[in-house]
């Protein structure tokens, strides 16, 4: 017998879960659905409908629940993506923020209003240079930043 993670994120949604589960399962790969719990007897104007969802993002568990208005997302609480190069942060950041809102340093709301932080792996290796004076230009420069940009990170790198 398998089991999964021992920590696993839950998403609060305003009853429209499976929604954003299908949304984000259509931009991510390698995604599925692992689980589906439907409202019981317990709650008659709702039962049938959709209370959780267990899925898998790219290899990470979360579950999605459908609890109404009563917590929305806050920046408090953002996804962070790992991008491999500019080509996946362009893709992520048009279809994350389709319906939704950009914001700075590579942060953006979706249209569900969650967060989502869409970062190249360059941008942490550059700012983690030990020449604080490049990483500094690099952090500079990413601030000015909504999308991140990895050629005018590496100009800000290489001071021109």
């Amino acid at each position: 017998m398998t089991t999964g993670p021992k920590i696993t994120p839950c998403l609060w949604f305003d009853f429209n879960a499976e929604e954003a589960v299908n949304h984000y399962m259509g931009i991510f790969r390698n995604s599925r659905i692992l689980e589906v719990s439907r409202y019981g007897d317990a709650m008659p104007a709702l039962k049938g409908k959709v209370l959780t969802m267990r899925f898998d993002l790219d290899g990470r568990e979360f579950r999605a629940l459908n609890g109404g208005p009563r917590f929305p997302f806050t920046e408090a609480i953002s996804l962070s993506v790992d991008c491999v190069d500019q080509a996946e942060v362009d893709e992520l950041w048009s279809r994350l923020s389709e319906g939704g809102s950009e914001s700075q340093c590579g942060w953006l709301k979706d249209k569900f209003g969650l967060s989502w932080q869409i970062l190249p792996r360059a941008l942490v290796t550059l700012l983690n240079d030990p020449d604080q004076e490049k990483a500094t230009r690099v952090m500079q420069a990413m601030l000015t930043m909504g999308k991140i940009d990895v050629a005018r990170l590496q100009q800000a790198y290489d001071g021109r």
